[in-house]
């Protein structure tokens, strides 16, 4: 599946938690960001280190350049985030675990301090975010463990760059880069579609900016590609969702093993029409290399980070690609209701028609 992120707000005076299960997935959490902040290394440094890779001076160097451009043109609150450089054991920094019921398409909840609950769970560790999982699967949940490439603390920690961001290539790298200071634009409780879509939409437009601003036209053609092969991919994953949601809505008429023996025919009917897709594509997609195994969680993550995306990127051009403008107006749309902020979405999901 493409690059995770995630929102992972660490606040080190927690109180009031209860439970052994809470207080070692806190300690957890709380010990690797803090490995993480402490490792960093200021990124002029790392870059004047004669020892240093001269292929990490150079990708140090773009993502400097990023940073800048995201100030002065995205108008992002870059701050002193990614000043600092760590270097990791691997290309992720921590997992997300995504929970399903086996008869639904609406993520399990896990509910946190100061940030509400999301439609995900994130780990330091891999075992930990396997020994959870196990716990789902023997309640017939579906389930998903992903690498995330990066994570946004919302502001509250100086987020650094790492091997992460600096193993991907040069506009995959920036466009996390504007994915991640775009979640301290705005962030809504118990809206994990709307905080992530926004995310992406954000790193869309500034990544397409970015490099008609480098003149790189191979970089827009891959990015291009990219966009399309996700559109294409979320059409097919809505179109499934769609008769799965009407499956799941025959519970009380169809019996337990008839749901299943349906459900499993629409997934494997999703992974061939998405293998057909990928077939002229020159690098993996969304989901990744065919063959691939789908389920539930799958598709729910899917549509979280991409459900609202062309209502953004809309709302962006009616701005005229002020960004400025823009945020202001996202900020007003997530003090708006849950119900008026779905139908202000999707009126402009309906106006959206990409430009290829």
């Amino acid at each position: 599946m493409r690059q995770l992120s995630q929102i992972y707000l660490l606040l080190l005076l927690l109180t009031g938690l209860q439970g052994c299960s809470t207080i070692g997935y806190y300690g957890q959490a709380v010990g690797g960001h803090l490995s993480l902040m402490l490792r960093g290394q200021p990124v002029e440094s790392v870059a004047r280190d004669p020892q240093t890779d001269p292929e990490l001076k150079r990708k140090l160097s773009v993502a400097q350049s990023a940073r800048t451009f995201a100030n002065d043109v995205l108008q992002l609150p870059v701050g002193k985030a990614f000043t600092k450089y760590v270097e990791l054991d691997q290309p992720w920094v921590v997992v997300n675990l995504v929970a399903v019921p086996e008869f639904s398409l609406d993520p399990h909840q896990w509910c946190y301090p100061v940030v509400g609950c999301q439609a995900y769970r994130g780990y330091f560790n891999l075992e930990r975010a396997r020994k959870e999982q196990a716990r789902f699967n023997a309640q017939d949940y579906d389930t998903f463990i992903g690498a995330v490439t990066a994570y946004s603390t919302l502001g509250w920690f100086n987020d650094p760059l790492h091997t992460g961001f600096t193993s991907l290539p040069d506009d995959r790298m920036v466009a996390l880069m504007f994915h991640e200071l775009a979640h301290q634009v705005v962030y809504i409780k118990e809206d994990t579609a709307f905080n992530e879509s926004f995310a992406t939409a954000v790193e869309l437009e500034g990544l397409r900016i970015w490099l008609e601003q480098q003149a790189s036209e191979a970089g827009f053609d891959r990015a291009l590609q990219r966009l399309e092969h996700r559109n294409r991919t979320l059409d097919l994953v809505n179109g499934t969702s769609a008769q799965l949601r009407q499956l799941y809505q025959q519970q009380q008429v169809l019996a337990a093993d008839v749901l299943r023996g349906r459900k499993a025919t629409l997934l494997e009917e999703l992974a061939l029409a998405y293998a057909r897709l990928s077939e002229d594509y020159p690098e993996p997609g969304p989901f990744g290399t065919p063959p691939v195994r789908l389920n539930n969680a799958n598709l729910a993550l899917f549509q979280q980070y991409n459900q609202h995306v062309p209502a953004f990127r809309q709302l962006l051009r009616d701005h005229h690609y002020d960004f400025g403008r823009f945020y202001d107006s996202v900020k007003t749309l997530s003090r708006a209701t849950p119900e008026a902020r779905e139908q202000q979405l999707s009126a402009l999901s309906q106006r959206f028609v990409e430009h290829l």
